[in-house]
């Protein structure tokens, strides 16, 4: 087999059609469509029209202009203006796909987990109500010590800088001694 074509194995291997199902009901939940029937998940999203108006539904006027004709270059404008958009809307940059792994269809996984980390990024949007998608992010857990607790924690010597309290093996036989046969 090529390289080619194992890296393409490889990277349809990482889909998972269940995200793709839930990132699509979730999508057509958001912006109160279906998807047209016949026409699989990729290439509806190919032209970033979609993806757009998913965005301006939950954040209005995120993307101004939505091409909806004029060839290649202006659907990757839309989905550009998307990537754009959804870094400004929360979505960390590393979650956010390439072009042409939507465009030219390279990496469809990865467009799948960027509308899963949009769809984490939502829960820190009170002003959005739901339906949300995937598992809410954590909550920063802050905590102030006074000068005093921070001191006597310097004093402690943990488990792991090696004290076990004078607990040692001796006495622990696990399993059969090691036996050395000479002249065998």
């Amino acid at each position: 087999m090529s390289l080619e074509r194992a890296i393409r194995a490889k990277i349809a291997g990482k889909r998972n059609p269940e995200m793709d199902k839930e990132a699509q009901e979730w999508i057509e939940a958001i912006i109160g469509e279906k998807f047209p029937a016949g026409q699989l998940y990729e290439d509806v999203l190919k032209d970033g029209q979609v993806l757009c108006r998913l965005i301006n539904t939950l954040q209005p006027n995120a993307v101004p202009k939505v091409n909806s004709s004029g060839g290649q270059f202006k659907f990757m404008e839309n989905i550009n203006n998307f990537q754009k958009a959804l870094k400004e809307y929360g979505v960390p940059d590393i979650d956010v796909f390439q072009t042409v792994d939507l465009y030219e269809k390279k990496d469809i996984a990865q467009v799948t987990n960027t509308i899963f980390a949009l769809g984490r990024a939502t829960y820190k949007h009170d002003e959005f109500k739901g339906p949300f998608l995937g598992p809410k992010p954590a909550d920063e857990c802050k905590r102030d010590f006074t000068e005093e607790q921070l001191k006597a924690g310097q004093t402690v010597i943990g488990l792991q800088a090696g004290s076990n309290k004078g607990a040692t093996q001796a006495g622990q036989n696990i399993g059969a001694g090691r036996k050395i046969l000479i002249g065998k």
